[in-house]
């Protein structure tokens, strides 16, 4: 059942919510959908396609629902039938996948940006809301606040479930675009749990791009995300060793990368630039694919990758991204130039929760030859950090920078 929640969820609500035309009614019909599989498939046996079994349930409850409903019936009185026949008239829809009409539906203008993408995630791409209060540096009780409200919202303003037209689609790319980001990164480093990637979100969240692309070829910046997520992917199998453990990208076996990724991936981003209007996808596809053409992890040309981190700040401003450069200047300047933008970012405060700060703190003062300091910083790290795989990383860490106890 966990499998099928993780892997079905998406599809099957947004096969709900076409039928509904309601997202808490679709919503409500899912979960409920769930409830009856976990009896019947207790009692049967799991159905040869779980999804299809989801999905009828969902929408045979959903279409209940409206019969029962008159009063929702009279204000959306063409939903049902009309937008049953929808997947036989494909010409007709400005957005042809159904996930991504959902969320292209979900990133709805009125709602404040964060909202749009917080509502997203949760509702289309079944991601927990810790794992989203952790994209958004703030406390899983905020961020389960903030997807309260915008569900409120959408009621409140009477907010119709509808698809949004062509021309619509531009002033909601970006919200989007974040969206599809955010489900890969939540993917290929999981916030929490036993395992550092979780595929079934990182295939999603390619896929979503593969498609973005198909419907939007001359946006640049849908470029930028396709390379970005292409180059980032291309590592995805030499990311931890055969027992599961992190392996950074200098531990990694670079023979094993997916070639033909990195190829695609370095293709898209230089169309992208051709364009001469280049984003923050664009350009942290452009820092991937120094990393993945690099035939050594010493020959990687942190110079031109400290010049784009400069750049992606100017179009980027991100805490998150000034502690990325960090690692690049220790590179080019050595730790203490690093270490000294750490402590500014430490002033900042906007990171104090976040696990990688005191973690690259703690990579930059070993370099240093200060083991003490690193063992102090490892430790607040380990204090942060839910995902078991970075944990035991981090404690091999902490080890390497501990002298061992006297007898």
């Amino acid at each position: 059942m966990t499998d099928a929640h993780r892997r079905e969820w998406a599809f099957v609500l947004a096969a709900t919510a076409r039928v509904a035309g309601d997202l808490d009614v679709a919503e409500e019909c899912v979960q409920d959908a769930y409830l009856s599989a976990l009896d019947a498939w207790t009692r049967d046996g799991v159905p040869r396609k779980p999804g299809a079994w989801l999905t009828a349930t969902a929408k045979r409850k959903a279409l209940d629902i409206l019969r029962r409903d008159k009063v929702f019936r009279a204000k959306m009185p063409m939903l049902v039938e009309p937008v049953e026949a929808a997947p036989d008239e494909p010409e007709e829809e400005s957005v042809p996948d159904d996930r991504l009409r959902l969320i292209f539906t979900c990133c709805h203008p009125a709602l404040a940006r964060e909202a749009q993408v917080a509502l997203t995630l949760r509702l289309v791409c079944g991601v927990g809301t810790g794992d989203i209060a952790h994209a958004f540096l703030v406390s899983e009780t905020t961020m389960a606040a903030r997807v309260t409200r915008a569900k409120k919202k959408i009621t409140a303003a009477r907010i119709p479930y509808r698809v949004p037209e062509a021309a619509e689609l531009p002033e909601r790319l970006d919200a989007v675009l974040s969206v599809v980001h955010l489900l890969y990164t939540t993917g290929h480093t999981a916030p929490s749990g036993a395992d550092l990637v979780r595929n079934d979100l990182v295939d999603r969240a390619v896929h979503l791009a593969r498609t973005l692309r198909a419907l939007m070829p001359d946006e640049p910046e849908v470029r930028g995300l396709l390379a970005l997520l292409l180059l980032t992917d291309a590592r995805r199998a030499t990311r931890t060793d055969a027992d599961g453990r992190l392996l950074t990208i200098e531990e990694q076996d670079r023979s094993r990368w997916d070639a033909d990724l990195v190829a695609e991936g370095r293709d898209v981003v230089l169309g992208a630039f051709r364009t001469g209007r280049v984003g923050r996808y664009a350009l942290q596809a452009a820092i991937a694919s120094l990393h993945a053409l690099a035939p050594s992890y010493a020959d990687t040309d942190w110079r031109q990758i400290l010049g784009l981190y400069d750049e992606l700040l100017r179009t980027w401003p991100s805490p998150v991204v000034a502690l990325n450069r960090t690692v690049a200047l220790s590179f080019v300047d050595g730790p203490r130039a690093a270490l000294a933008e750490i402590r500014d970012l430490r002033r900042d405060g906007r990171l104090a929760d976040y696990h990688y700060l005191p973690a690259v703190e703690a990579d930059l003062l070993r370099r240093d030859g200060r083991p003490d300091g690193a063992a102090a910083a490892y430790r607040e790290a380990l204090d942060l950090v839910d995902n078991d795989a970075e944990r035991e990383y981090l404690n091999r860490r902490l080890i390497e920078v501990t002298p061992p106890a006297r007898p």
